[in-house]
């Protein structure tokens, strides 16, 4: 095997990685707070792409300048989910918590399917298109800005939970609710802030998919089973482990889909993360 082949597969897998890992920790962030799974989760980063596309075809606008209204947009329905469904379900049972965001999961999709159809769409040409020539390793320039967009995404919500005061207060609540609203903090205001941010992780990341992915109302589908798998191979709650989690599920998916083949390049993925959750539960940084 040529090691141009060798780099070129390494690269196109960590610049997907980026992008798995920035849907991953939105998804850790709201579970590390809440103890939910959204699994609406991959439904929001659709929602996103077709922001992007809408405002391409019927504004021009091109997806760089579309970034802020996708994030604002979805953490505007991150915190509405939360205000109008999930504070309802917040203590009832686990499964009333799983069936409430799997309904809404099902509502998105097939919302979805009335308004857009089944139809396929592409953003034809953006300020991104083309592609740079390093060698014999040619880096396409979508990916490129979606992988540093989706760096720099997760860099700062790393800072904002670890270096601000509102994101201390996240992790307060995180750790102990009650002790935390003894101190001051307001729980509910935190759990809506949570849903927000996660659901702003994808709104990014969808606005930045967008601009080479394929676009269709089952799209969230895919990305959003990777990020369950990302997450639990992670570790719960670890933002740190969904960054690394989504890199090495973006270089096995590629490099497994060369040397096998594309058809068993999640059978590989699904299979370390079967060894990692067998060999430690608590996924590669979570705690017991």
């Amino acid at each position: 095997m040529q090691p141009e082949i060798v780099i070129q597969t390494l690269v196109s897998g960590l610049l997907m990685g980026f992008i798995f890992s920035l849907i991953a920790v939105g998804l850790n962030l709201i579970y590390g707070v809440m103890d939910i799974v959204n699994f609406a989760h991959g439904d929001f980063l659709m929602i996103s792409m077709y922001t992007a596309f809408w405002l391409y075809t019927l504004g021009g606008i091109d997806p760089l300048f579309s970034l802020p209204i996708g994030a604002g947009l979805l953490f505007a329905i991150g915190w509405m989910t939360y205000k109008l469904l999930i504070r309802r379900v917040l203590k009832a049972p686990m499964l009333a918590q799983i069936f409430s965001t799997f309904g809404l999961m099902i509502f998105l999709r097939h919302a979805a399917l009335m308004a857009f159809t089944s139809d396929y769409q592409a953003i034809g040409k953006s300020l991104v298109t083309g592609r740079i020539a390093i060698g014999g390793v040619f880096i396409p320039i979508p990916q490129l800005v979606a992988s540093v967009g989706a760096i720099v995404t997760t860099g700062l919500i790393y800072w904002f939970i670890h270096r601000t005061e509102m994101g201390i207060a996240l992790m307060a609540t995180a750790e102990d609710a009650e002790a935390a609203s003894l101190m001051g903090i307001n729980s509910d205001r935190m759990y809506a802030l949570a849903w927000g941010l996660g659901a702003a992780c994808v709104g990014v990341a969808g606005v930045l998919l967008a601009t080479f992915y394929y676009i269709f109302p089952e799209v969230g589908g895919f990305f959003g089973l990777l990020a369950y798998v990302i997450v639990a191979l992670g570790g719960f709650g670890s933002i740190a482990g969904a960054f690394i989690a989504g890199l090495i599920v973006g270089v096995a998916e590629v490099l497994f889909g060369f040397v096998v083949a594309p058809a068993f390049k999640y059978v590989f993925v699904y299979l370390i993360y079967l060894i990692v959750v067998i060999v430690r539960p608590q996924g590669l940084l979570g705690s017991r």
